[in-house]
């Protein structure tokens, strides 16, 4: 009689022991699933951005994207997985990295950070060996100077405007200099001076422009053929005299 109910006993265990082996094979098989789709998730460091604008061709699709500072290739990877987790829709992506200050809309190549290109199967080379975090193929183009090298134009400081009222020092990305824009207090004319710096610390250009108001708006021509710029809540932006109201580019002072 005691031998039986143990034999019952000892079963009933068996069956329990195997619906607990069965759970944790379930747990763990969930785990490893979670954590390998959790792998296409963007990574948390991911930094900000915003996207402004989308265009569609029938041959690609770009998107611009607006960052809050000057990033590494790997930063702007990060982003552009996230951009392209998020735009599975579109098949042919490039996306476009502006800095504070940048327009979306200009006269000028390159107005723009950095691109990001994907890349189709038949496209891929080589020497194409970047990718996103999810593995897919990229060309990655930084046009604009890095976060060294911009502060070390940023921190020039020429004995020109010594004393001087400056309106903002702007790395342009496209000739890799520093532009300063000042005026002398003392000056009764009230002209604005404007030099650009290479980074050995060499003034390159340095122009007087003529000043000019049209509906209420400060310009100032920097050149005969009517090319201007302007300076407004610390963007200086360069205008085509025939650019139908658009920059060639457009800086914010100090990044």
């Amino acid at each position: 009689m005691w031998y039986n109910l143990g034999d019952e006993y000892q079963e009933a265990k068996d069956i329990e022991n195997k619906k607990m082996n069965s759970f944790i094979k379930i747990a763990v098989l969930g785990f490893i699933a979670s954590a390998f789709f959790g792998c296409s998730h963007a990574p948390k460091d991911t930094p900000h951005y915003t996207i402004s604008k989308v265009l569609k061709t029938d041959t690609l699709t770009t998107i611009d994207v607006h960052i809050a500072r000057r990033m590494s290739p790997a930063e702007l990877l990060l982003i552009a997985g996230k951009v392209k987790a998020d735009s599975v829709k579109f098949q042919n992506l490039a996306v476009h990295y502006l800095l504070p200050g940048n327009t979306d809309l200009n006269a000028g190549d390159h107005s723009f950070y950095a691109s990001i290109t994907y890349l189709k199967d038949a496209e891929v080379k080589q020497t194409d060996t970047v990718k996103d975090y999810n593995g897919n193929p990229v060309r990655l183009k930084l046009f604009g100077v890095d976060s060294a090298k911009a502060q070390g134009l940023l921190v020039l400081q020429p004995d020109v405007i010594t004393g001087k009222t400056v309106l903002g020092r702007f790395v342009d990305d496209n000739s890799q200099t520093l532009i300063i824009p000042f005026k002398d207090p003392t000056d009764k004319k009230d002209e604005l001076f404007v030099i650009e710096m290479d980074a050995m610390g060499n003034i390159v250009s340095s122009v007087v422009p003529q000043k000019k108001v049209e509906d209420g708006a400060e310009k100032w021509l920097v050149d005969k053929q009517g090319d201007y710029i302007t300076i407004k809540d610390s963007v200086l932006a360069q205008y085509p005299y025939n650019g139908l109201g658009l920059p060639f580019y457009s800086i914010k002072a100090g990044i």
